[in-house]
């Protein structure tokens, strides 16, 4: 198996000097380009550097990664444009972009939350592969026909991650259709979550949003759940993420996972964890994004208590309780890093 790894500008060279070591395991790194809206902050919002610092520490980054011999995937998954969503300035936005990155640094692949983003790249740069976002919650035969005339891969809705069936049913379709899938690895959403399309909005509009006067912040509803005590359980059987050491199961269902690691405090633990694929010794919440690590403290998720299964051709996370374990200070604690 082969990782998507996501890059985001920042001061320091360790996420770069991670990609470049472990580049035989890595598929294509992913990206916004500056301020483009994204599903994650722009990436002229660095911390430690002023947004012209930040541009040019993207360029000299991508140019390096090139050298290299990586892919790049260019995100506009934004999960809301506003008013620019069907105007012809925001296409001449996308195609000038889409022609910087691609000249300048070669470009394989374009994922995309819009379905009119999706025909416009189909329509003019017909050789890039243009991917459906994880955001846009595709988890149907059905639901990839209704767009199967502008996307040439999708990105499995979270939920389906764990459903062995599900998934191998997807798979026959694009193999019969010239489709191809992919899966997020390590995302730390909860399953369901009835606050995340606004959640995604928001980010879409975070530079706006800077601006005002705000009354509220909003956060995402995971972080006040799982600090509850009696919904911490809900890590393991209401998520969706992969460990590190299952993603073996999933040889023959997809190519590559993508792996979020663009705003995570500490990417390094996660490339590590799954592409240097060694059984991972720490707390399972370290390795999300969102990384719920600190939600849950003083408890830890250790990832050698919780137990494998498959039934009825699903995956599953056991052990309960007894996989949480609360720091003590005379508990021997340890993780990969």
């Amino acid at each position: 198996m082969r990782f998507s790894v996501g890059y985001g500008v920042r001061a320091d060279d360790r996420l770069m000097k991670e990609i470049v070591a472990l580049k035989e395991g890595i598929h294509e790194v992913y990206f916004s380009w500056g301020k483009t809206p994204s599903g994650r902050n722009d990436q002229t919002r660095s911390e430690g550097l002023t947004p012209w610092e930040a541009q040019a520490k993207q360029i000299e980054d991508l140019k390096l990664l090139h050298k290299e011999g990586l892919k790049f995937n260019l995100l506009f998954n934004a999960n809301c444009y506003g008013e620019k969503a069907q105007a012809r300035s925001f296409f001449a936005e996308v195609g000038e972009t889409i022609e910087y990155v691609g000249g300048n640094f070669s470009l394989d692949s374009v994922t995309t939350t819009s379905p009119l983003v999706a025909k416009f790249v189909k329509q003019n740069f017909p050789e890039l592969d243009v991917r459906a976002s994880v955001n846009m919650g595709v988890g149907s035969i059905l639901g990839m026909e209704y767009i199967a005339d502008v996307f040439d891969s999708f990105y499995v809705k979270r939920e389906l991650n764990r459903d062995f069936n599900a998934l191998k049913s997807i798979r026959k379709w694009c193999d019969e259709n010239g489709k191809q899938m992919y899966l997020l690895a390590n995302s730390g959403c909860l399953n369901d979550c009835s606050a995340h399309t606004f959640h995604d909005n928001l980010v879409a509009h975070e530079e706006g949003a800077s601006r005002m006067d705000n009354g509220y912040q909003f956060t995402g509803v995971c972080k006040a759940y799982l600090s509850k005590e009696q919904n911490r359980r809900v890590l393991l059987d209401g998520t969706n993420y992969i460990r590190p050491e299952d993603v073996e199961l999933y040889e023959d269902l997809v190519p590559a996972m993508k792996l979020a690691t663009r705003v995570h405090e500490n990417p390094s633990r996660i490339l590590r964890a799954y592409i240097e694929r060694k059984k991972f010794v720490g707390n399972t919440a370290s390795l999300l994004e969102p990384n719920h690590a600190g939600t849950i403290y003083p408890y830890v998720l250790e990832n050698g208590k919780i137990e494998r299964k498959i039934e009825n051709g699903k995956l599953i996370y056991a052990n309960g309780e007894n996989a949480f374990v609360k720091l003590e200070e005379n508990y021997a604690y340890q993780q990969n890093d």
